[in-house]
């Protein structure tokens, strides 16, 4: 099991983004996520830069540790042969460390640039356009020139001309049978948010070769006084209870805070480790790796909290994952 750190655009600015990611990669995380939103899920949080700028800004703070987004959608805010522009950039500049994380996206960020959001089924379809897109731009960068047509994009003489040394992997999230079985032969890794030991069997079935990377992520409220760490994952992390079928849906931080609104705190104490012990992520992480999965990025929760979990995850949690995983 691999643990990973979460660089989360909705909760902090990206000044200190970046000052987070080298911190956890001193700390001794061996990879990190960023988000890639443009509205946080709630008002609380504060904050939404852009990812890819600040991703940049990373490559360049950070020497050893593997990079992804957790995850982009191609299909409405960006265009995927732009996606997979930013992504060969990302991949040159950090030197081979950058993994393509994609997903079928939110209301949240996608309604934006006033398309309206399609049903779940049309987002899929348009995501398996979009991968193919992509998978065809660094394919034909060789030399020549790329063109697509489907029933969702068109892409008319694209080149990639800044191409990395090494062609970055890519990731697509799922979260159930019907997207495992579509994307698990065209992608490198699995994405997902629940330890759901079906979801990496289903996946490992569906592709050719080898079992491949399936990637998680774990939301953790650290903190030496937990009731103070209780209320702060329940103010900044209370959409989370929704599930992604609710999640995907819902258009703004409004919606959001009137869905979750009788949400209470005891309901986010019992799926969030919450407080000053180890025990609680390990166990956390011990669920995903049951489950099949391979890595499992963490968020803690809270923008003003990232120093101390940092130094807290170098002198005793990292220590404590490793030898669970010995």
């Amino acid at each position: 099991m691999r643990i990973g750190y979460t660089l989360m655009t909705e909760q902090t600015g990206p000044n200190d983004l970046v000052r987070y990611a080298a911190g956890a990669e001193r700390a001794g995380f061996a990879f990190e996520v960023m988000s890639d939103h443009y509205s946080p899920w709630l008002a609380e949080q504060g904050h939404s830069p852009y990812a890819w700028s600040v991703l940049g800004a990373v490559t360049q703070v950070t020497e050893r540790a593997e990079l992804m987004t957790f995850v982009t959608c191609p299909t409405m805010r960006y265009h995927p042969a732009v996606v997979a522009q930013k992504a060969a950039t990302i991949q040159a500049l950090s030197g081979g460390r950058f993994t393509l994380g994609l997903g079928a996206g939110e209301n949240l960020n996608e309604h934006v640039v006033g398309r309206g959001w399609p049903g779940a089924n049309v987002r899929h379809d348009m995501l398996a356009e979009a991968v193919q897109i992509i998978g065809g731009l660094f394919d034909s960068s060789d030399g020549g020139y790329f063109s697509y047509e489907g029933t969702h994009f068109r892409v008319d003489s694209a080149k990639l001309w800044d191409l990395p040394e090494t062609r970055m992997p890519i990731g697509v999230a799922v979260s159930g049978a019907q997207s495992v079985r579509r994307f698990a032969p065209v992608a490198d890794a699995m994405i997902a948010v629940e330890p759901k030991a079906d979801l990496a069997r289903e996946w490992d079935a569906a592709r050719p070769g080898p079992a491949s990377r399936k990637i998680a992520q774990l939301p953790v409220s650290w903190g030496t006084d937990r009731d103070a760490a209780v209320k702060r994952a329940h103010e900044q992390f209370r959409w989370f209870a929704g599930g992604w079928k609710v999640n995907a849906e819902l258009p703004g931080p409004a919606g959001f805070a009137g869905a979750t609104q009788f949400v209470r705190e005891d309901d986010v104490a019992g799926s969030i480790p919450c407080g000053p012990d180890v025990e609680p992520i390990v166990e956390g992480v011990r669920e995903f790796a049951k489950a099949g999965f391979t890595d499992v990025a963490l968020i803690q929760i809270g923008g003003d909290q990232q120093d101390g979990f940092l130094d807290f995850a170098e002198k005793e949690l990292l220590p404590a994952l490793a030898g669970e995983s010995a």
